[in-house]
């Protein structure tokens, strides 16, 4: 029988136990900080005190009147080194000054421009200050004080001596860090009880989190069998039995989805190939029909040429859902060999008649692996939407690059100078049946040339994109080096 509870929500008081940890050393940091300042606290009343009490008992040289000013030419730097010698201890250093003379401790360790910034100022107000700080990589307490008489009148006034007293703090540095030492081994037993309790819990109370998530990881890469054990009765147990029944209904549901896709695919590509047949005959028939229509009557001939045209964008449809059935399959394969870039780029613009309708600007010689058909396809759909789309003139250029991220690769691009397609619809132009504007809802084309372009791009690894530039619009192919 274990000694940990066997609830989620024990488990978690294990764990807020482990916080309680972290709360100690709070209050180890905080006891440090009260304790640090007790005795610093009472190290600055002592000397405070005994340099007030010093200065109150030690006898001042007097001047021509009852209190000393700072020009009383009577007072010399002996007299200030009796005031100096008076305030001396021990590892102490006393400056004193009076108007332009100065007196220093023998061998003194500092001068005035040690002194923090301030510290002269408010001293001058003829209160007794005190500051502490880091001088020379030690600490130091810096009292100073302007020093003040009773005049015969009896008025406390200034005598025109001020004192500066640098007492160390090693004592109570010392002692600081002692007790830093002290907490820090505390500390680091806390820290060593405290992982070692984490660790045994953490692998009690998370082992089945894990488990749960590898199988989400799973069931989200498409293994749908995955199920977990049921073991026990707590919280991580229902949650368990609750995750294999989702898997069993995700597996249920998606498999019949599978199953309709598939259909659907398959009935696409039946539908395809069947029409191709009697689509071929209706060809050869409109070929026929189109070569009198200028000889029969108006009606009848524009008759026949709407059903030439319409026929002609069947035929395009056909072909077009055929190849996105095969790439939908993932029957489309890819068979790359090194072309010249500029004879295949002519030879596909030759093939359509676009020739002289479309500028080819391609280095000589530029040779590149890919697959020659799935390239003249991508171009011939970029360079068929600007003729369409766009307006002249439709520029192609071809070059090998190198990317800001060092890759290197083949870059086509295609650009018109027409109106452009709308910044709304520059994400949207590579979806199926996509078409930008009213006016192209009639247009020649099925909806699916982009989205075949982008796919055979993606084949090679590469990618299509669509920018719009003034005037015009520009598709950019990208296909790295294998």
């Amino acid at each position: 029988m274990t000694w940990l509870p066997s609830g989620l929500r024990g488990r978690l008081v294990i764990t807020f136990l482990l916080v309680a940890v972290t709360a100690s050393a709070v209050v180890a940091g905080l006891g440090y900080q009260i304790v640090r300042r007790g005795l610093l606290d009472r190290a600055e009343r002592g000397v405070v005190a005994d340099v007030r009490e010093t200065l109150s008992r030690t006898p001042l040289p007097i001047g021509v009147s009852d209190v000393v000013w700072p020009s009383d030419a009577t007072v010399t730097e002996d007299d200030l080194g009796q005031v100096v010698q008076a305030l001396e201890a021990p590892e102490r250093t006393v400056i004193v000054t009076y108007g332009e003379l100065l007196r220093t401790s023998p061998g003194f360790l500092f001068t005035l421009a040690d002194l923090p910034s301030g510290l002269r100022e408010r001293a001058a107000g003829g209160r007794l200050v005190y500051q502490r700080a880091l001088l020379r990589r030690r600490p130091w307490l810096i009292v100073a004080t302007q020093i003040q008489r009773e005049s015969g009148q009896g008025v406390m006034r200034p005598t025109g001596l001020t004192a500066y007293v640098f007492v160390p703090l090693s004592e109570e540095d010392a002692v600081l860090s002692r007790l830093r030492t002290a907490l820090a081994q505390a500390g680091g037993i806390t820290l060593v009880l405290a992982l070692t309790l984490a660790l045994l819990s953490a692998r009690r109370v998370l082992l089945p989190v894990r488990r749960l998530g590898a199988a989400a990881r799973a069931l989200g890469s498409g293994d749908l069998r995955v199920r977990l054990p049921v073991r026990g009765r707590d919280e991580l147990a229902e949650l368990t039995a609750t995750f294999n029944e989702t898997a069993a209904a995700l597996e249920e549901t998606v498999g019949e989805l599978r199953t309709l896709e598939s259909m659907s695919r398959r009935f696409v590509a039946d539908v395809s190939h069947e029409l191709r047949t009697p689509l071929t005959a209706m060809t050869a028939v409109t070929d026929m029909l189109s070569e009198d229509a200028e000889n029969l009557p108006d009606d009848a001939g524009e008759a026949v040429r709407i059903v030439v045209r319409e026929i002609g964008r069947l035929r395009v449809l056909v072909e077009h859902l055929i190849e996105i059935s095969k790439l939908d399959a993932g029957a489309a394969t890819l068979h790359r060999e090194t072309v010249d870039v500029g004879d295949a780029l002519a030879d596909c613009l030759e093939m359509r008649g676009w020739a002289d309708r479309v500028k080819l600007t391609v280095p000589l010689g530029l040779a590149f692996s890919l697959d020659i058909r799935r390239f003249d396809v991508i171009v011939a759909n970029l360079v068929g939407n600007a003729l369409n789309h766009g307006a002249p003139p439709v520029v192609v250029t071809a070059r090998v690059r190198v990317r800001p991220d060092a890759s290197r690769g083949l870059e086509v691009t295609v650009r018109d100078h027409g109106t452009g397609i709308p910044e709304h619809a520059l994400p949207h132009v590579f979806e199926r049946f996509y078409k930008a504007g009213a006016d192209r809802a009639r247009s020649v084309g099925s909806g699916l040339g982009l989205a075949i372009a982008r796919a055979n791009a993606e084949l090679h690894d590469g990618s299509v994109t669509a920018e719009r530039r003034e005037p015009g619009t520009l598709f950019r192919l990208w296909i790295p080096t294998p």
